[in-house]
């Protein structure tokens, strides 16, 4: 996984200091816009979270049967201790993922990964969630990103992200088209309290179907 860890951005690997941080900078907007607009969880879906750092999404969920994955073990001690009674919590990057051992989900989610991973980590990863959804199931994506309209300020900020592969929206798009048929891109430059522009895709209609 490709992030930058030096400095400043070493403190986020701390659980409390990331969720304090996002506090702090704005990440309600996000999350609503993220879960509400996109996710649109129903009671008893099957929730897959790669990326799900200390869990902390689980509060904004309805009652559905979660896993959470994350390359950190800091950040699943973290969710296991909080939400160990609402979900399932394992260390695991992208590299790890492995679709004849994940199950069956109706929703995947993969908030802030793209952007920390190359090309062939995130083409698996999109593989590997084509296999494991459930008949109309999605897989819904959120990263740093590179768009038309974004301000030099946002473009400079989202430069220095700790991910070190942040992207264009259509090389985003580009990527997920290798493994689904519906890709919808949609791209936000204002919903922190500081100059950022997010990325999202709804990814449906997987080619590979397991």
């Amino acid at each position: 996984m490709a992030q930058r860890t030096s400095g400043l951005r070493s403190v986020l690997s701390l659980p409390a200091a990331y969720e304090l941080f996002q506090q702090i900078v704005g990440s309600p907007a996000v999350r609503h816009e993220f879960i509400d607009n996109h996710v649109r969880p129903k009671a008893g879906d099957r929730v897959l979270d790669i990326g799900c750092g200390p869990g902390d999404i689980l509060e904004f969920l309805p009652n559905v049967a979660y896993v959470g994955v994350d390359l950190s073990p800091r950040y699943i001690a973290s969710a296991t201790k909080k939400f160990g009674d609402r979900g399932t919590f394992s260390v695991s990057g992208v590299d790890d993922l492995d679709a004849s051992r994940l199950g069956v989900f109706d929703i995947a989610i993969a908030k802030s990964v793209l952007h920390h991973v190359d090309d062939a980590q995130a083409s698996k990863l999109f593989e590997v969630v084509s296999r494991i959804l459930a008949p109309g199931g999605r897989l819904v994506t959120l990263d740093a990103g590179f768009a038309e309209g974004q301000s030099a300020l946002s473009r400079y900020v989202v430069g220095k992200d700790r991910g070190a592969n942040v992207r264009t929206d259509s090389r985003y798009v580009a990527l997920a088209k290798e493994w689904f048929d519906d890709v919808e891109v949609t791209v936000h430059h204002h919903l922190l309290r500081m100059p950022y522009t997010h990325v999202l895709l709804d990814c449906a209609s997987p080619r590979t179907v397991s």
